[in-house]
This record gives C-alpha cells, structure tokens and sequence, in this order.
C-alpha cells in the first residue's frame, strides 16, 4: 500500500465504524501509523485547523504540508485514491460522487442512532448535527426493508397467514405513530432520536430473520426462531433507551404495540 504521509485523520472514536476503517488504514498502511487521532482527545493544534463543528458531521483529513483540511468523503477518497488511484477516479465521476456523498451523508447524520454510545452527552462527543431529512430516510428506509422481510417471513409461521406486504407495512407505520403518539409528552425533544434507535432495534431483529428465510423447516420452528428474535430486540430496545437515559415506559408501550399487533393478526386469520 501507498501511504498517505503526513496527514491526520480525526475520527469519531466512540462510533465502532469510524474507528473500524480508520484502524483499518493504519494497519495496512494506507496512513501513518501515526496517522489518526481521536476527536475527543484531539490537540490543541490540530484543533486550530479544523472545523470542529463541521469534523462532527464530517470526518476531517487534516494535511500537515498545506496546513488544512478535507472532510467527509473527499478525506476517505484522498486516502483510497493514494494507495489505489483507479478507485479514487471511478469514485469521483459526477453521479458515482453523488451518490456516495449522499450514502456518506446518510450514515454519518444517522450514526449516533445506528450505534449509540454512553458518552454521547458529553461536552467533547463526537455528536454530527441533527438533520431531519436524512432521519426520515433511515426511518423510511427501515420501514420498507422490514416490512418486506416480515411479509416473506411471515408466510412460513403459519396461523394461516400468506405474504402481505401492506400489511406489515402497516405495522411498521403503526408502531412509529403509536410511539410518537403515546410518548410525544415524555420523550418531548428526544422524539426523533428514539424513533431513530427503536428503528435500528426493527432493522437488528430484520437481519437476524433473513438467515431463516433461507432454510426450509416447520412452522414450529420458524415461531420459536420468530420469539428468540423478539427476546433479542427486547434487550436491545431496553439497552438503546437506558443509553438515552430513559425509563422503561418507551419499552412497554412498544411491547404493547407489538402484543397487539400480533394478537389482531392471528384474529384476522380465524
């Protein structure tokens, strides 16, 4: 590998992704072995450089021979085009660049709700902006892609029940509205980043239904995959809300929900 000499990634050293690929470059020598530092515990001189606030939503890149820096995608594709300049090219073609950025812009904005930390209120957390638009397209996002599994899944509880859809489609929606509803008094300004963990708890328990969806076994086994899956979401839903400092009055309203959801489902089918 090509090194990046004399340049410094900040990254985000409570976000398991950023420090992941970050290491990542040092390890295989795409930077310095020197060559990242973390944003909490950032110098005071590369402080001056960057723009701290901007670094929160945009990892920063800071090159030491001009005495700047680059953020956001531009840091990573000056790092991958260095050691693979092929890469770096395609990447930066006007629709591909696009793309990416948007991609880029959608993980980082949404990140403190994919993987939370406990120290995300401190003074020095890393903590991007809120952005309204790229929430709701997580939240968006989330909704059709687990619908879609549950109504193929679904299918091989059986209950009677056949692949919907608009069905689960309507229990995804449901869930946000109820919870929205039921809790907008006690959650007040922590609303959207709620939604955007308990969405994260649906996309954990999605994931986890796909390698079931690629065997063939009886409706009994598939139910009792189905409950080890909720259990799983359960325990994540209580961990995320005991991280945003809440009680347990989120976790009941949406086991409420989901009871009865599931309880007007199987009614339908008789």
């Amino acid at each position: 590998m090509k090194t990046l000499k004399n340049h410094t990634l900040i990254y985000d050293n409570e976000c398991p992704m950023c420090n992941i690929y970050s290491k990542g470059f040092t390890k295989l020598g795409m930077l310095d072995e020197n060559g990242r530092e973390a944003f909490t515990e950032i110098s005071a001189n590369h402080k001056s450089i960057i723009d701290f606030n901007r670094a929160k939503n945009e990892i920063a890149l800071i090159d030491h021979n001009k005495n700047e820096a680059v953020y956001g995608l531009d840091s990573l594709l000056l790092i991958i085009g260095n050691s693979f300049p092929l890469l770096g090219k395609i990447a930066r073609i006007k629709p591909l660049y696009w793309f990416f950025k948007k991609l880029y812009s959608f993980v980082s904005y949404n990140r403190k709700q994919i993987i939370p930390s406990a120290k995300d209120d401190t003074e020095q957390a890393c903590i991007p902006d809120f952005n309204l638009k790229y929430r709701m397209v997580y939240i968006a996002f989330v909704i059709i892609f687990s619908a879609y599994i549950l109504s193929v899944f679904s299918g091989k509880l059986g209950f009677n029940l056949s692949h919907n859809l608009m069905r689960e489609l309507g229990i995804c929606i449901g869930q946000i509205i109820w919870q929205a509803v039921f809790l907008r008094i006690y959650l007040k300004d922590k609303i959207l980043d709620y939604l955007g963990n308990m969405m994260t708890v649906s996309l954990i328990g999605t994931l986890l239904l796909i390698p079931a969806l690629l065997t063939d076994f009886s409706p009994s086994f598939y139910i009792i995959y189905f409950g080890i899956v909720v259990l799983i979401m359960f325990l994540e839903h209580l961990r995320r809300c005991r991280l945003l400092k809440l009680n347990y009055l989120p976790t009941i309203s949406w086991i409420l929900f989901r009871m009865t959801a599931l309880a007007f489902i199987i009614w339908l089918t008789f």
